[in-house]
């Protein structure tokens, strides 16, 4: 056991420290934060990416009309019929650009991650049955990181969480960090 512990002792020295994984959560906050808003501005003014200009929101076009109406699976019949519907359209462009203004500024990330969560859920839900693994996605990887990311404060390191969260506001209620 004497043995074990000077070793234990090395490789506890070479762990990354706080000061060294607190920035890395911030780049993945900020990256993640990218995903969601590149995904409204494209949605938006059809920047030709996922989105070409003649189906933009700007331009008439549906955000959900394209992508949800054509789901099968499971709960194909249920995400056909939220297809197109102004409600799931503004809840879903509303929610990309909250997501993605958050994550990205280091604002609200709890209400970030506590409205994320179910909205990657139901994209993940549209893939099923999966094609190239049994149930694991990109949604779910990224529904596990924005739980990371709210329960370590990540908002604080690369972003405004720390001023944002002596704000009158969030000091009146607290799950706006």
């Amino acid at each position: 056991m004497s043995e074990l512990s000077p070793r234990l002792a090395r490789q506890s020295s070479h762990r990354p420290s706080d000061r060294t994984a607190h920035p890395v959560l911030g780049l993945v906050r900020i990256a993640l934060g990218w995903l969601f808003l590149w995904s409204f501005l494209d949605k938006l003014f059809g920047l030709g990416y996922s989105t070409p200009a003649e189906r933009s929101w700007l331009d008439g076009g549906s955000p959900t009309g394209g992508y949800l109406g054509g789901v099968d699976g499971p709960f194909g019949a249920a995400f056909q019929a939220m297809a197109g519907t102004v409600w799931a359209d503004w809840s879903f462009m509303i929610g990309q650009l909250g997501l993605g203004l958050a994550l990205v500024l280091g604002i609200g990330v709890r209400v970030a991650a506590i409205t994320g969560v179910p909205l990657l859920l139901m994209l993940w839900a549209t893939n099923l049955p999966q094609e190239n693994n049994p149930f694991m996605d990109e949604h779910l990887v990224y529904a596990l990181s924005l739980v990371g990311l709210a329960v370590t404060d990540a908002g604080d390191v690369l972003g405004l969480g720390r001023p944002w969260r002596s704000t009158p506001l969030v000091r009146r209620f607290p799950i706006l960090a």
